[in-house]
């Protein structure tokens, strides 16, 4: 039972608000850099710098420009980042054939880091979009996005961003039975070291349309996506997918989008006290920046503010493009 507040006015919760010191004394929930992972778009290139318009203060890089935002990353306390392609649309077919090019832009982005910055973790992303002609996560046979024959084109990729050297896989396409083929593969050619970070509670949100067009699928996308991400009325279905990537072999488990969700975040921390992660996704980054960029609120607070909330929830981190910017915070004190 817990024991009883003390009526006022011998109860003043307000005594422990009074100075910072006794503010930091009982705070419950602590962020830090080592919280974080940091989103990078990679394109191809040498010396490339591209602003994303619908992302203020985001850029698409060129490999060697991954690899200085790495060891920025390294000298920030940041443990991770995440590579998401923005492929040329040349190479870009209906059999998404270049997601498991050995040699392609992802893959090249995997090597030049572990090579230059071995001590930062490099998570990816598994899905189909960046390399499908229509723009979807997996592939698509007379209109219908087909499951398995998605599964065996994702565990190719799978398997070789494994060999080029990925720490984290992070298969985001939710497909069903995804994770155990995935595990299997690995598995059986030696990967038994490779993590899986499981977006395994992803919603068809409309908050991911700046991300898109970061890695240009926006204009390729055909339809909606709605019959291989979640509702967003769907909660308990949510603990479901969790429970069974966990039970394929996903070592951590993904909440997508984050703020929107963050009663998903408890109930899966609750559930399952499994490593929790959220994606702070394109949408909920952009409108932040486009609101004090208009001086409707403060960036920094509001930034920390939202960062703070998804460790609240019962997140062991956070998949964030302020990352940069709320680690040079975390360490100014």
């Amino acid at each position: 039972m817990r024991p009883t507040q003390a009526p006022y006015p011998a109860g003043r919760p307000r005594r422990l608000r009074r100075t910072e010191p006794l503010r930091a004394l009982v705070r419950e929930t602590h962020l830090t850099p080592g919280d974080l992972i940091w989103p990078l778009f990679v394109r191809d290139g040498t010396r490339v710098r591209e602003e994303v318009p619908s992302m203020p203060g985001v850029v698409r890089r060129s490999v060697d420009g991954i690899v200085e935002a790495a060891e920025e990353a390294r000298d920030l306390g940041i443990p991770a980042i995440c590579l998401f392609p923005y492929t040329d649309p040349a190479l870009k077919t209906e059999g998404c054939e270049e997601a498991w090019n050995p040699d392609n832009l992802a893959n090249r982005a995997i090597r030049a880091v572990k090579a230059a910055v071995p001590e930062v973790a490099v998570m990816t992303d598994i899905a189909l979009d960046p390399y499908n002609a229509l723009g979807h996560d997996g592939i698509v046979r007379d209109g219908v996005i087909v499951n398995d024959e998605t599964v065996d084109a994702l565990v190719k990729m799978a398997l070789a961003q494994a060999e080029a050297g990925a720490d984290i896989l992070g298969p985001s396409d939710m497909m069903d039975g995804r994770i155990g083929a995935m595990r299997r593969a690995l598995e059986a050619a030696g990967h038994t070291d490779v993590a899986i970070l499981s977006y395994a509670a992803k919603y068809a949100s409309a908050f991911y349309g700046p991300f898109r067009d970061a890695v240009g699928a926006s204009g390729a996308l055909k339809g909606d996506k709605k019959t291989y991400q979640m509702d967003p009325a769907n909660s308990d279905e949510a603990i479901r997918l969790i429970e069974r990537d966990l039970a394929e072999g996903a070592d951590m488990v993904m909440i997508k989008p984050g703020l929107a969700y963050l009663d998903i975040c408890r109930r899966v921390k609750d559930a399952f006290g499994a490593p929790t992660y959220a994606y702070q996704v394109s949408g909920e980054y952009a409108m932040l920046k486009a609101a004090a960029a208009n001086g409707w609120v403060d960036g920094a607070a509001v930034m920390m503010e939202s960062l703070m909330a998804f460790k609240r929830s019962g997140c062991d981190g956070i998949l964030t493009y302020f990352a940069p910017d709320a680690a040079r915070r975390l360490r100014a004190g």
